[in-house]
């Protein structure tokens, strides 16, 4: 049974992996007070003690959230640092997985459908994207690290404050309009279909570094907020504040290439799936909390 160690344990993606892997295979998903990834030896001390088959990096310092208390000034900074305290342990592991971003491309050059060979056209100008770019180049070059470019997945466990199909789902459920501040087309990948490509790249040997993962396709946000009062049955306002020309994918071929006969849920079905999760847990979802 292959040792899998999937770091930022509490955060949306890292909690879906665990759930999953926990029964295939055996996983080590230490919450910061048992690891913490910016203190270089104990990374170090604690891979080269376990020796992991494949080490899964979701843990990420992102400060752009409106709810976080995190530093923006540290976002650079404590991004390279734990990536880079568990690469400089690469004699004690096979291979590092982990998640880029659209962000890598630079959010003011966002074009429809990027490809793996658009990377590089522009250096971020935000701390974020800056750092996602520097680990991906470090990745090229490397023979056992991996990026799984993520651009915008959606699931169980996000933060229904702000991540927009978690957002509408939980103002549906509580009977609450609502509200689109700018309508954008993004690729929203399901969390489950995520798992599953994950799931391949631990089992698997891929050909390159770097891979897109998304669908492919694009929804307008209006769009999603008219599937989800459809799904609820109820009787809710759609507020469209404002148009937005923005469309946010990337190119997957190169991902479908690898997976050969890949099907992703289709999205009406991912969203009906979430919003019954949602109906399941009202006890967390408070009013007050939302953001718009």
């Amino acid at each position: 049974m292959k040792k899998i160690l999937i770091t930022g344990g509490k955060g949306f993606i890292a909690k879906n992996l665990q759930e999953h892997f926990s029964q295939i295979f055996c996983v080590d998903a230490p919450a910061k007070q048992e690891l913490d990834l910016l203190d270089s030896e104990a990374v170090f001390r604690y891979i080269r003690e376990k020796k992991f088959d494949v080490i899964i990096h979701a843990a990420t310092y992102d400060a752009a959230p409106k709810n976080s208390n995190k530093d923006p000034s540290k976002v650079l900074e404590n991004n390279l640092r734990m990536f880079f305290n568990i690469t400089r342990c690469r004699d004690w592991f096979d291979k590092l997985v982990f998640f880029g971003s659209g962000a890598e491309f630079g959010r003011n050059h966002w074009l429809p459908e990027m490809s793996e060979e658009y990377f590089d056209s522009y250096v971020p100008s935000d701390q974020y994207g800056f750092s996602k770019y520097i680990m991906t180049r470090y990745a090229i070059i490397s023979k056992n690290i991996i990026n799984l470019r993520l651009f915008a997945v959606f699931g169980k466990y996000e933060d229904w404050r702000y991540r927009v199909i978690s957002n509408y789902c939980c103002k549906a459920v509580l009977g609450l309009p609502i509200v689109i501040p700018e309508n954008k087309k993004f690729d929203f990948l399901y969390v489950d279909d995520l798992v599953r490509i994950v799931k391949w790249f631990v089992d698997n040997s891929p050909t390159k570094n770097v891979y897109n993962v998304c669908t492919g396709s694009v929804t307008e946000f209006k769009a999603i907020a008219a599937k989800i009062v459809e799904i609820s049955g109820k009787n809710i306002r759609i507020d469209v504040r404002k148009e937005n020309s923005v469309v946010y994918g990337g190119d997957n071929s190169l991902l479908l290439d690898e997976m050969k006969n890949f099907q992703f849920t289709p999205l009406d079905t991912a969203i009906e799936n979430l919003y019954r999760w949602y109906e399941t847990q009202q006890d967390l979802i408070k009013k007050e909390e939302f953001h718009y």
